[in-house]
Formats: C-alpha cells, structure tokens, sequence
C-alpha cells in the first residue's frame, strides 16, 4: 500500500496555454518516467455509494470528502490500482493499492470479498466501507496525461485533457469502451502538487496561467449528465 499526502492546487487552462506551459516546464523540470514527450493514458472507474454521496458532497462542497476509484493505463495491462482519495482542507491524501486483473474484474463486478485477502488494513477499510454503504460502480473517465516531476518537495505537475467518460459501462480492460467528450477537447485539467511549498522558479511558470483555482473533478464531470436528467 502506498500513501501520499500533499498539498494540490488545480486549473482549468485552455490547449494553447497548456502548450506553452509544457514548453516553459521542459526546461526546469523532468518528464514523468511512466510516459513519453506525448504522456500516457489513464482510465479510471469511480465507485459510489447507493445514494450518491461522494457525488452529492462534492457538489455540496463539503470539507472533508473522498472518492474511491479503480485505474489502469492500457486496457491491455494485468494489473489495476485500487486508491482512495480523501480531501482534507488543502490537503489531499491518497492511498492505493496493487491489485491483479481477476481481483480487479470481481471489483468491477461488486465482489469486494476479494479485499479481504489481501490482509492490509486499507483493504480492509475500502471493503467495509464499500459493503455499509453499498459502493457500486459508477462512471468511468479516460484521458490524456503528460506530467512534470521535481524531487524537491515532490512537486509533481500534470496536464489531463480529452476527457471521455461513459455511465453505462464499466470494464475498465475493454480496449472497445464506448466513450463520449465529458469535457471540451480544447481544455485541459491542470495539478500542481507539491509538499511545503512549491519552488520559485517553477511558481513563476505556473503563474503564466494567470487563472484562478478551479475545484474541477473528473468524476464529477462524468456523472453530470445521468445526475441532471434525474433531477
């Protein structure tokens, strides 16, 4: 199981202000090991309550919140992360925790028995929490990556964009997922993620946005539409 814990300030940033970062971080920062010049897919599937009360406290804007979600970078990989996200004032904590493709596929199927045998005490705590509040699979979101990495203070800067998503489907290693734009293409998700303090050099490019803080959510963009036409 690994845990993060740290600080993360987000963006809504048009494609042509995206660029121009990318070019101005290339030249203070490491490209993330995990993608290439063009970064890497993620695709995740979000868990939620009976009642929706991730979604409904993100929308009511409540403090401490978090979200449990199951994600892969290539529907042709034999393992998936299970992570929990939790907010806490300006913090976000992160869990996550390795699971093979068959745990994984039984998740995807609401069997959260195979938790249990992963003895660990996250496992366990997603699998009573999923079980009392009855989590179901909920939407999934895909996306484009491309990160920025710096040791110092693990600041860690990312850029999502072309997000899809589909409320229908939920089998995260299908390569065939049917998807549609949840957000406009021409906009990207900016992080800027950081413990303690982000360095001078590299707040003076993220300042470039000259925008304000956004509390934009994947998941939440991919449930919206589901969610309006209930209500």
């Amino acid at each position: 199981m690994n845990e993060v814990l740290r600080e993360e300030k987000k963006f809504l940033i048009s494609q042509d202000k995206m660029y121009l970062i990318w070019d101005k971080l290339a030249e203070v920062m490491h490209l993330d090991s995990h993608g290439d010049s063009e970064g890497y897919s993620i695709r995740s599937l979000y868990f939620d309550s009976l009642h929706n009360r991730d979604f409904t406290e993100k929308e009511d804007g409540i403090e401490l919140r978090r979200k449990i979600r199951l994600r892969n970078y290539s529907p042709y990989s034999d393992f998936a992360m299970l992570e929990m996200k939790q907010k806490q004032g300006q913090y976000q904590k992160k869990r996550s925790l390795k699971l093979n493709k068959e745990d994984a596929l039984e998740l995807i199927n609401a069997n959260y028995s195979v938790l249990l045998k992963q003895n660990t005490d996250f496992a366990n705590e997603c699998f009573y929490m999923m079980n009392q509040f009855q989590y179901r699979p909920k939407a999934v979101v895909t996306y484009k990556r491309k990160a920025f990495v710096a040791k110092e203070n693990s600041i860690r800067i990312t850029f999502d964009h072309h997000l899809k998503g589909t409320e229908s489907y939920y089998n995260i290693f299908d390569p065939n997922i049917n998807e549609n734009y949840i957000m406009d293409p021409y906009l990207a998700v900016m992080e800027v993620k950081f413990n303690g303090f982000l360095l001078s050099y590299i707040k003076d490019v993220i300042d470039m946005v000259d925008l304000p803080e956004t509390s934009v959510s994947k998941y939440y963009k991919g449930r919206l539409i589901t969610q309006y036409a209930l209500s």
